[in-house]
């Protein structure tokens, strides 16, 4: 925060440079963090919380990973209200949190599966946080373009935190034991971040300063205009070879889909398959790790162990994503990219190998899940940094949610899948998770160079 600080006090005038308010950017970046927190936190302990239930390990997995359905289908309406502003979906977001993590905890009392999945779905809604974010840091109104990949990389941090705090965490509440029908080792989670949404509820209503509203004039401007350009044959391209969409491209209202050229239509499928991608690898071995630890016998991990586990690869993995705020300003984000991917694969593929030879244990076991974390939290930095240098101004609050649409789909099938993982075969599980990544990787090598843009 130091390093923003500064930068706002040096850049003010330079609109490339641009950042906004500290105290209401710090109030993202905490929101981020407490739905990742949110998402994680019930890993360690949804298996056992729904056997106990009466579901199975791939109901745990819908448990985990049904919020982003919701939060998909809730942004529709969300983004229909919100007038291109931040407050009102930070307050819906805290109240459905709240509610949301009252419900899950209840369920142990009333011995009620689906309150689970329901306080679940509750969450979800305010899992519609995860695309405002992501919006707010590449908000052209108050975040210069080459600032974008430094807040997205923060938002990466909050990534790690939530991945390593979360899973942590809920071990931890999970030894509290089970003396209390109230709050026990299952129940804890939920009555814990329900308290911890109240207060932040409350600092953001003191504290949070929102963007000035969108006039009437770009308000129409805007709603006429679609993805693309119009009468202009290519785009512009900025000294360092990056492609750039400035308001001058766009010179009519109503533009065509198939006037937007095929490289550029590429580009945007290919950063929306990597923003599902990494997200369907990074839920599904957070909802199978539990699973597999338990049930391989050099291992036999309870909650408590798997959680930490988990956490163990988020705390090693975290000063690497740190150093990435400091690279992401030197290196092009197509750069990043590949480094995170290929990261993440060489875990995958290492993997593999130990399965084959059931070499199994907890050393190979954890640099596997290193490799996979810092990796493909690491390629999450660009996917909606990149688009954002890219499409147009206008095009931010489209390009935000298609990204976030893919992180969601990636989230929910990649948690059914991790916890189905042991029951289809892990064989089968990390070679579904290898021939995507291998997908990615055409269209990455097909797409290269028009993948450029500038750093920062």
């Amino acid at each position: 925060m130091v390093t923003l600080r500064l930068s706002i006090g040096n850049h003010v005038d330079e609109p490339e440079l641009k950042l906004p308010k500290i105290t209401s950017l710090c109030i993202i970046l905490a929101m981020n963090v407490l739905l990742q927190i949110s998402f994680f936190i019930i890993v360690s302990s949804s298996n056992e919380y729904a056997e106990y239930l009466g579901g199975s390990s791939t109901f745990s997995g819908l448990v985990i990973g049904i919020p982003t359905v919701f939060g998909g289908v809730a942004l529709v309406p969300m983004t229909g209200f919100d007038k291109g502003r931040y407050a009102m979906p930070l307050h819906v977001g805290c109240l459905a949190a709240i509610l949301g993590h009252i419900a899950y905890a209840s369920a142990y009392r009333l011995h009620f599966l689906y309150l689970i999945l329901i306080g679940r779905c509750l969450n979800g809604i305010s899992f519609t946080g995860f695309m405002y974010t992501k919006r707010y840091c590449t908000d052209p109104r108050i975040v210069g373009i080459r600032r974008r990949t430094t807040l997205a990389s923060w938002l990466v941090i909050g990534q790690g935190l939530g991945m390593t705090l979360g899973p942590f965490s809920g071990g931890l509440l999970y030894k509290i034991g089970f003396s209390n029908p109230i709050f026990n080792g299952y129940t804890s989670p939920g009555w814990v971040m329900a308290c911890v949404y109240v207060v932040f509820w409350i600092i953001i209503a003191l504290y949070f300063e929102d963007v000035p509203q969108v006039n009437e004039v770009s308000s129409q401007t805007t709603s006429s205009l679609s993805l693309g350009i119009m009468h202009a044959p290519r785009p512009n391209h900025d000294n360092q070879g990056g492609t750039l969409f400035t308001r001058q491209t766009v010179t009519g209202l109503r533009i065509p889909f198939h006037h937007v050229p095929a490289t550029q239509c590429g580009v945007v499928f290919c950063m929306c398959w990597f923003a599902m991608l990494c997200f369907f690898i990074l839920g599904s071995w957070e909802a199978n790790l539990p699973v597999f630890g338990a049930a391989t016998p050099d291992l036999r991990w309870s909650p408590f162990a798997a959680g930490n586990f988990i956490a163990l690869g988020g705390i090693t993995a975290f000063p690497f994503l740190l150093a990435n705020i400091f690279f992401a300003g030197r290196i092009q984000d197509r750069k990043l990219l590949a480094l995170g991917c290929g990261l993440g694969l060489s875990g995958l593929t290492v993997f593999l190998s130990l399965l084959r030879t059931g070499k199994i244990n907890y050393g190979s076991l954890f640099m596997c899940w290193w490799a996979i974390a810092l990796g493909f939290n690491l390629a999450t930095t660009v996917t909606l940094s990149l688009l954002s240098k890219q499409l147009p101004p206008e095009r931010n609050r489209w390009s935000s949610m298609v990204i976030q649409y893919s992180n969601y789909t990636g989230r929910v099938t990649g948690a059914v899948w991790g916890g189905s993982g042991v029951s289809v075969g892990m064989l089968n599980y990390v070679g579904l998770e290898i021939a995507l990544v291998g997908i990615g990787a055409a269209l990455f090598a097909t797409l290269w160079r028009n993948l450029k843009t500038k750093t920062g």
